[in-house]
């Protein structure tokens, strides 16, 4: 580096001494070299930061931990508040001994349906009731008929019966209306006359009350299914049915009991689990690691073996946009080796979900749970095409969805593209953390200064060295 001192003298006042001032001049070429020095290590700063980002975000951030999902622990869905299982009891008929009463379930539902093996529903007697006959279901077990002399046995002399739908291919003098789907339910949105069975039976009142006008009601109903509790019944007002649309009738007295899903009862441990990505970033956010459940600990069986250890997994990704529109692609997959899923669905919460405008090899309908709200929607697919999630390298389902932008607050900035909530049948899926969401480039403005830096520093080493 060249200096080049000069010395200035000072001029004198009068009665002072003159002092001199050095300057120190630095030719052009030596700060070129000095420039370049400091945008050379600026630069190697800021390409390490970025390429370090990533191992910080995986040293300080806190990693999930098992069964990490929110749950309805007192039967409430948030995306279904009043959603239920009801069971109406009907009094048809008084005969005097016995009374014969017509019993129907009903699946108040939006998108949780009852699956394979199907609804078993089961009360406690409070007297010596004894089912003489039934038609539309049977009990599973007659029980223990002895008291009763002759040839006629009656169906059912338990006193916790647990009654079961007739299969399709039951007999004709076995039936009755809405029976006979082996104990499937189907949701109010998926097929609405589907989602309920009836059945009649006879039976005979307890002894203390054969006497008397009063109906006695059973006690303590279940259903059998995972998650459900019931309620104890309680009183409504009679059913009215018509025959011709012109005359109403109506029964003696009915009863109703309201059975609550809980996912928290159903099972401690989420079901599915969702992974994301976008066509903007290579990043692939997988679902969050023993998201249902850990490699090595009891319960994971029978699921393909991953990070997550979920029987389902769902996965969204950003394909493509347009100048007013967007697409979504989604992939169902199936990870448990020795279950299918029958009419399966997914319900997923997005504001942009109002601007649908078309969806591919899926079926589609909006959930307008609050009023005008048009944030949530429910896909489940085509009959006879894929309806049917199979396990096994076959076990996936897919569909793409083409979205309207809406101007005033489409962005793909800081994930919005994303769901805000994904349910598999009913089951809340686990979400990867917000702050692993596949995000834009927001350093590109670093990466550009960089770039400009770079640019500079080859132009002033070529200045300097030719």
């Amino acid at each position: 580096m060249k200096k080049y001192t000069y010395n200035v003298q000072l001029p004198k006042s009068e009665g002072e001494r003159g002092s001199k001032i050095i300057y120190t001049v630095i030719d052009q070429r030596s700060m070129a070299n000095i420039l370049a020095l400091i945008i050379f290590f600026i630069t190697i700063f800021i390409s390490f930061s970025l390429s370090c980002k990533d191992l910080f975000s995986q040293l300080f951030h806190k990693q999930p931990k098992p069964f990490s999902s929110s749950s309805f622990l007192y039967g409430y869905d948030p995306l279904d508040p009043s959603g239920n299982i009801t069971i109406t009891w009907d009094f048809i008929s008084d005969n005097g001994a016995t009374v014969d009463v017509k019993v129907s379930i009903y699946n108040l539902q939006l998108f949780r349906h009852v699956e394979a093996p199907g609804w078993r529903l089961g009360w406690a007697w409070k007297g010596d009731e004894v089912i003489w006959a039934m038609w539309g279901a049977e009990a599973m077990e007659q029980g223990n008929c002895s008291r009763f002399k002759g040839q006629d046995k009656p169906h059912c002399c338990l006193k916790h019966p647990l009654i079961i739908d007739l299969p399709p291919n039951a007999p004709y003098n076995h039936r009755f209306f809405n029976c006979c789907r082996g104990g499937l339910l189907s949701s109010l949105t998926q097929d609405i006359t589907k989602s309920a069975a009836s059945f009649q039976m006879n039976y005979n009142k307890p002894s203390l009350d054969a006497t008397t006008a009063s109906f006695t009601m059973p006690e303590n109903f279940t259903l059998a299914v995972p998650g459900y509790t019931c309620s104890a019944p309680f009183q409504v007002p009679p059913t009215k049915f018509t025959a011709d649309g012109h005359r109403w009738q109506q029964v003696l007295d009915t009863w109703n009991v309201t059975c609550m899903y809980s996912q928290y009862r159903a099972s401690p441990a989420p079901k599915c689990c969702v992974s994301l990505s976008a066509f903007y970033n290579s990043t692939i956010v997988p679902c969050p690691v023993c998201s249902c459940n850990c490699k090595g600990l009891p319960g994971a069986h029978c699921i393909e073996c991953s990070r997550h250890m979920c029987p389902i997994r769902i996965h969204w990704h950003v394909k493509q946009s347009y100048k007013e529109y967007w697409r979504v692609k989604i992939t169902i997959t199936n990870l448990n080796l020795v279950k299918n899923y029958s009419q399966w669905n997914i319900v997923v919460l997005h504001p942009n979900l109002r601007s649908v405008t078309q969806v591919f090899s899926f079926n589609y309908k909006a959930l307008p749970i609050y009023g005008n709200i048009n944030d949530t929607g429910m896909f489940w697919g085509l009959e006879y095409y894929n309806d049917m999630l199979l396990s096994g390298k076959d076990g996936n389902v897919q569909t793409e969805m083409l979205l309207h932008k809406d101007t005033e607050e489409f962005t793909f900035r800081e994930g919005w593209t994303f769901p805000r909530k994904v349910s598999f049948n009913g089951e809340e899926c686990v979400m990867p953390s917000p702050d692993n969401y596949p995000s834009l480039p927001n350093n590109a403005h670093l990466l550009t200064f960089s770039s400009f830096l770079l640019t500079a520093l080859y132009f002033l080493l070529y200045i300097i060295f030719f």
